[in-house]
């Protein structure tokens, strides 16, 4: 089972203790003396349940600690005494004489906010050179890439924690067992990439990771917010199906490529601005992916990609009951989600019509539903179903709206954007009499089809949708 370790950080000593004793579901705690303004090694150790590294990091080394080094150094060495199982020490600090005192109490640690020092194998070899227990190296993550060279550091059993800071370096806290690491870190320090306990234990279910646990994710940039990692691991533990799925933050198409081979990828979401760069990177296209002309989803056979696109299956389902055949249908923009509502409405026999500012490109989405070009904006009364597939009125821009309240009367109007889910068109087209259809619902729906696509079974939509939920109170969500 991986263990996890969470970061405890508080202004005074006394508030770093009712912190410690409020973290629930943890193996250790590391105790953050250099957050506090009145450190009192003896009481944050006081009393403890769960087993404790005490850490006092200095400003030069991206902590909070501006005394002086042989203060630094009493703190440390006072932990030691007062039965801390381990103390943190930098290996660059010069405690030497510390580590040598009590190596098998120390997590000897070495930190890069920048990149991945080319050396970092030699820095590796070197600190378990010093007799300390654990060794750890954090370090900035740019690309998907720079997990892979984590991974390639040597094995070294239960001696080493790996963790790769910044976005891309998700993947390290989440599965640490596949880095060599000893456990993994949870806590509020989001600068360096940390997750929260609960995102950690009730979102990825880290302790349910094994070695057989298929490894899927949305691959896009940025990822961090994106509510997708919450919906389909919600799916798979609802399922009972042995998979995790995580955001991957990639660089660029080669970037991302180069990390799912390597790392036995099962499948994929994918958004911006990946969608039509990774079309042409799969052995297989299917045909509604081919005609729209980009993929939102990979999956793995035999070791071939095919690419899909759930979007289309995933606008429809929310207009399940509605009579779409004949039915005047106004798409407004030009875009990814533009093209995948054409095609889904031209096979649904509607009569489409494209309404955008770049006139070639509507005309080129026109063209899926064998459709035509309107004026921006449509004329009042020239449509029954409205559909917004920009992101005009999208989080934090939550006053801008597509079209005025007078260009609305009747019919319905569906807006794909979710976040906020109750849009100014919605809440304008509402009180103008029309039936409306929220981005949430089309969402939940696409992403539905494809953990059907990956596992073969139905996935509880209820389920995903109560999970994106509670991940938009959150944050302000993406794809």
């Amino acid at each position: 089972m991986q263990r996890l370790c969470v970061t405890v950080t508080a202004p005074t000593t006394a508030e770093l203790r009712q912190r410690r004793d409020a973290t629930a579901d943890a193996d250790m705690v590391e105790l953050r003396l250099d957050t506090v303004r009145d450190p009192d090694v003896a009481g944050a150790l006081l009393g403890r349940r769960l087993p404790a590294i005490v850490t006092c990091r200095p400003k030069w080394e991206g902590g909070c600690f501006a005394g002086s080094e042989e203060e630094r150094k009493r703190l440390l060495s006072e932990a030691l005494a007062c039965g801390a199982e381990y103390v943190d020490v930098e290996s660059t600090a010069g405690f030497e004489d510390l580590v040598t005192q009590a190596g098998r109490r120390v997590v000897l640690s070495f930190h890069d906010f920048a990149g991945v020092p080319r050396d970092l194998e030699t820095r590796l070899r070197i600190m378990r050179g010093t007799g300390a227990q654990v060794v750890k190296v954090a370090v900035k993550t740019q690309k998907l890439s720079d997990v892979l060279s984590l991974r390639a550091l040597s094995a070294g059993g239960d001696d080493m924690v790996v963790i790769g800071m910044g976005e891309p370096g998700v993947v390290t806290r989440v599965l640490p067992s596949r880095f060599h690491s000893a456990w993994t870190y949870a806590g509020e320090l989001a600068g360096v990439g940390q997750l929260a306990p609960e995102v950690m234990l009730r979102e990825f279910r880290v302790r349910d990771i094994g070695p057989q646990t298929a490894v899927y994710g949305v691959v896009g940039f940025p990822v961090a917010h994106s509510v997708s990692p919450a919906m389909h691991n919600a799916a798979f533990g609802q399922l009972g199906v042995d998979a995790v799925y995580l955001p991957l933050a990639a660089a660029d198409v080669d970037d991302f490529v180069s990390f799912a081979r390597a790392f036995g990828l099962h499948g994929a979401s994918v958004t911006i601005p990946f969608k039509v760069s990774l079309a042409g990177r799969v052995d297989e296209v299917s045909a509604d992916a081919r005609r729209i002309g980009a993929i939102n989803t990979i999956r793995t056979s035999d070791g071939r990609w095919i690419g899909d696109n759930s979007d289309p299956a995933g606008f429809l389902d929310p207009l399940a009951g509605y009579r779409l055949a004949g039915v005047r249908a106004a798409i407004l923009g030009a875009g990814g989600a533009a093209r995948s509502v054409a095609v889904a409405l031209g096979s649904s026999g509607s009569r489409v019509s494209v309404h955008a500012r770049n006139a070639e490109r509507a005309a080129e989405v026109a063209a899926l539903a064998r459709g035509s070009v309107g004026p921006w904006p449509p004329p009042t009364g020239s449509w029954e179903l409205l559909v917004n597939c920009t992101s005009i009125g999208m989080h934090p821009h939550t006053q801008e709206t597509p079209l005025r309240p007078e260009n609305l009367a009747g019919g319905t109007v569906y807006d794909l954007v979710y976040n906020p889910q109750r849009t100014r068109l919605l809440c304008d087209a509402e009180r103008a009499g029309c039936r409306t259809i929220g981005g949430l619902d089309m969402l939940v729906a696409q992403a539905s089809q494809q953990v059907s696509w990956w596992t073969g079974v139905r996935p509880p939509i209820g389920t995903m949708r109560e999970a994106a939920l509670r991940k938009l109170a959150n944050f302000g969500g993406a794809l």
